[in-house]
């Protein structure tokens, strides 16, 4: 499963930049959990613009995820791995979501296949970012979420309330092969 952060895993707060400002979205951990004892492996992609715009620097965003990761293990969950994109907007480089860049080096690392991937996120960019590898795609209300979902930016497979609720779809099948290949029929 591919994971957004902020909004998604951890409550969204505009440019975190300090490891004191994480806080889990409520029951992350356990879903993560739950989500490993079944086998899903767990890889963080997110977009960190606040390190191109100077907010903070690749030392203090390493500081924060050491703290998601210490949150989670309290918790049970551990993740795989954590890709992150630095840049701006404007930059117009191949890593920032909705670019496939990051999770297409993820897998390569890990060793799985995008398309059979779960993307889970709160901004239309997490969603566009699994259509263009062919992922599921599950938007949570978290975050950005409600707004996007209300202002129908993207389509996503399946919207969730939060990560409890987008890690039970998971558990009832959402994304499994047979699922996929169904929505490629549609």
């Amino acid at each position: 499963m591919v994971l957004d952060r902020d909004g998604t895993l951890i409550v969204h707060r505009p440019y975190l930049s300090h490891p004191d400002q994480v806080e889990l979205i409520p029951g992350a951990a356990a879903a993560l959990h739950l989500l490993r004892a079944r086998g899903h492996g767990l890889v963080l992609v997110t977009n960190q613009s606040g390190v191109g715009r100077g907010y903070l620097d690749q030392a203090q965003l390493a500081r924060i995820h050491a703290r998601v990761c210490s949150l989670l293990a309290i918790g049970g969950a551990h993740l795989d791995g954590i890709y992150f994109c630095p840049h701006t907007p404007d930059d117009g480089c191949l890593c920032r979501k909705p670019q496939p860049g990051l999770l297409q080096r993820a897998a390569a690392e890990l060793g799985f296949a995008p398309a059979e991937s779960i993307v889970v996120g709160d901004n239309a960019c997490d969603i566009e970012l699994g259509q263009r590898v062919g992922a599921t795609t599950i938007l949570v209300r978290t975050g950005y979420g409600a707004q996007v979902a209300a202002q129908g930016l993207v389509q996503p497979d399946h919207v969730a309330a939060d990560i409890r609720q987008a890690v039970g779809l998971i558990a009832q099948g959402a994304g499994s092969a047979e699922r996929r290949r169904h929505r490629a029929i549609r």
